[in-house]
């Protein structure tokens, strides 16, 4: 099974900056956040380096139970495991859209916003869940952030309170007709001749990580790439004792592993135990 620290050692042996040129002649992928998925899914089952599409795939069926795409999350769920969320910026601290689906700090399986096949990939009721956020200037990925949602969003009562008032203010106007959707409202009917209708959608965003957790790491611009994993101590000690102790004892000048406190996302003046992980090159 595969886990955010494998990952973490697989990048670290196998650094992928220029994506695109890596990615197209491999794998034909001529778009970058499409090659950033792709090496995503490579670190975690291990797959960087196979030229055999057959034996990748192969390798991919047995470590995911899910694969989703841009409009449903999660992108990808490792089989009894983490479920992962993957996202391609240009700018180093432009925001990150999530577009009708709001910040998680975890997964659940009774979630409208998920499809059928994720809720049955397996039997499962929640999930942690991994944002990995890749910073992107034309084929090169300058940097890649992999944190856990439990540090970065808060419990999913904050948004899904905004988030109902508006849809119960939405629905309460007198003399429209609404229909049910996922979404914010949706209007029939609008004019007299009853052919237009109205969807009413939110657009979330969530601040990038170089912004939110800069008190924890601070981004350098002269670097060629750097990757950071961000998550609870209580979340590392679950992980396997073997890989905890790999990477803990790396022979590399280039990573750092260190225990760090974090701001609580439901309420940030108290402190939690969290690890860090740095490969800068």
């Amino acid at each position: 099974m595969s886990n955010l620290i494998k990952a973490f050692i697989n990048i670290v042996n196998n650094p992928i900056i220029k994506l695109g040129e890596h990615y197209s002649g491999r794998n034909r992928i001529n778009n970058v956040g499409k090659a950033l998925e792709v090496y995503i899914q490579d670190a975690f089952a291990g797959t960087i380096n196979e030229l055999d599409e057959m034996k990748r795939l192969e390798k991919l069926s047995k470590i995911f139970s899910y694969e989703g795409n841009q409009n449903n999350p999660p992108d990808l769920i490792l089989k009894n495991s983490d479920a992962i969320e993957v996202k391609k910026l240009q700018s180093k601290n432009s925001a990150i859209a999530l577009n009708s689906s709001y910040p998680k700090a975890k997964l659940y399986a009774d979630s409208p916003m998920i499809t059928k096949a994720c809720k049955e990939c397996e039997v499962w009721e929640e999930k942690d869940i991994i944002y990995t956020i890749g910073y992107t200037s034309d084929n090169h990925l300058n940097s890649l952030w992999m944190v856990y949602g439990d540090c970065f969003c808060a419990d999913k009562e904050t948004y899904e309170r905004i988030k109902n008032t508006i849809s119960n203010g939405v629905t309460s106007i007198t003399d429209v007709e609404f229909t049910e959707t996922k979404e914010l409202g949706k209007v029939k009917r609008v004019d007299p001749l009853g052919i237009t209708d109205l969807r009413i959608r939110g657009m979330w965003h969530i601040e990038n990580p170089n912004k939110t957790f800069d008190y924890i790491y601070e981004y350098n611009d002269n670097l060629d790439f750097q990757l950071i994993t961000l998550m609870s101590k209580k979340k590392y000690n679950t992980l396997p004792s073997e890989d905890r102790e790999i990477i803990e004892n790396l022979d590399n000048s280039s990573v750092e592993v260190r225990e760090i406190k974090i701001k609580n996302p439901n309420n940030p003046v108290q402190l939690r135990d969290g690890v860090i992980l740095v490969f800068k090159i």
